[in-house]
């Protein structure tokens, strides 16, 4: 695999949802994932509270990176030919892409004892539903007055292929009564 810069990609700040989109297409495209995606795996993370700490994030002012997003969306590629899973995330510090269990490790820390407002929960959903069915109009960061919150893509926003504009809120919206609970055990 050729190595790819950050840079390369499509990345609006605070927009992580739209950039994991446009990087789903970049790797089916250039030959890093395959052609239709199947090997690719966007992950939702948040809860409840909307609160939701993650270490190594480039837009914390702290050093050991730490923030707390009201959700954050990354890549996960199944891994191909004998290496490992790989999470691809533009807003992180760590090399890009991360092997998973370092992702996890650094990035998640899992082992950091968490207060029960700040316990992530993840939606995984597979990249060629993704790409399919995702459309976001940016409602979601406008204010109650109809002013931008961060800056939006100067590109249009993304519609599903059947026409709907906006389901953002049907993949970041996690609730712990959505968890399954001893899946296939």
């Amino acid at each position: 695999m050729s190595t790819l810069e950050v840079s390369q990609f499509t990345h609006t700040p605070l927009y992580c949802e739209e950039n994991v989109y446009f990087l789903l297409k970049k790797l089916c495209k250039d030959g890093v994932a395959d052609a239709d995606g199947s090997d690719l795996f966007v992950v939702f993370i948040s809860n409840d509270m909307k609160q939701i700490p993650l270490w190594h994030q480039k837009a914390s002012t702290r050093a050991d990176g730490i923030i707390l997003w009201d959700y954050h969306a990354i890549c996960i590629q199944r891994k191909r030919e004998g290496g490992s899973h790989l999470v691809w995330d533009l807003d992180s510090s760590l090399p890009f892409p991360s092997p998973l269990a370092s992702y996890v490790s650094e990035t998640i820390r899992p082992s950091f004892q968490l207060f029960s407002e700040y316990r992530r929960s993840f939606r995984i959903v597979h990249a060629p539903i993704f790409l399919r069915f995702f459309a976001s109009d940016r409602r979601h960061m406008k204010d109650p007055d109809g002013n931008w919150t961060a800056q939006p893509p100067a590109y249009e926003p993304i519609v599903a292929e059947d026409g709907t504009v906006h389901n953002l809120n049907e993949y970041m919206e996690i609730h712990a009564s959505d968890e399954l609970k001893n899946y296939g055990g």
